[in-house]
């Protein structure tokens, strides 16, 4: 019972904290696909962080990503920005991401891109500084899957590449 008084206290504190400072996180799954040769990726976006990365990056803070009136459409928008913020590469080499587009759900947006006319491959880097420029606690987190093996990366401000080496099969 002294350690039921005890928690609730602290787990008021904790909720209060993270309700002040929510959580700033991405995550991209990046697949394999044997038979087309190619990388199919999916990456998962926070609605409301999005839109103030790209309230301050077009300096409109007014900007509704859900109906922008800046001339431009989501789609646009996010082909340009990830263009710059999300790297990949494979054996050193640098790949072609080709932005396919997205749909929301719920309070997330899921974009949808490719890497197409692969070779083998042994090692992935990927750079994904997206919202860094944002939030300073940003993780980017990315599972990449090839065949039966699953590797991850949590990528933040101080380290936002990383390296993962597949096994040739």
């Amino acid at each position: 019972m002294f350690m039921t008084i005890l928690a609730a206290p602290i787990l008021t504190g904790l909720l209060t904290l993270l309700s002040v400072h929510p959580l700033h996180v991405t995550v991209t799954e990046i697949e394999m696909d044997e038979k087309e040769k190619q990388l199919e990726i999916t990456m998962r976006v926070f609605v409301d962080d999005l839109e103030q990365t790209m309230r301050n990056k077009f300096r409109q803070p007014a900007l509704d990503i859900l109906k922008p009136n800046n001339g431009l459409t989501v789609d646009q928008m996010m082909s340009d920005y990830l263009h710059s913020h999300f790297r990949i590469l494979l054996d050193a080499k640098p790949q072609q991401i080709k932005y396919l587009g997205h749909e929301t759900d719920g309070d997330a947006f899921v974009f949808y891109l490719e890497v197409t006319h692969l070779k083998k491959w042994k090692n992935i880097e990927i750079l994904n500084n997206g919202m860094m420029e944002t939030f300073d606690d940003q993780s980017n987190l990315v599972h990449v899957s090839v065949q039966e093996e699953l590797h991850s990366l949590r990528l933040t401000a101080n380290t936002p590449s990383g390296k993962l080496t597949f096994e040739a099969k």
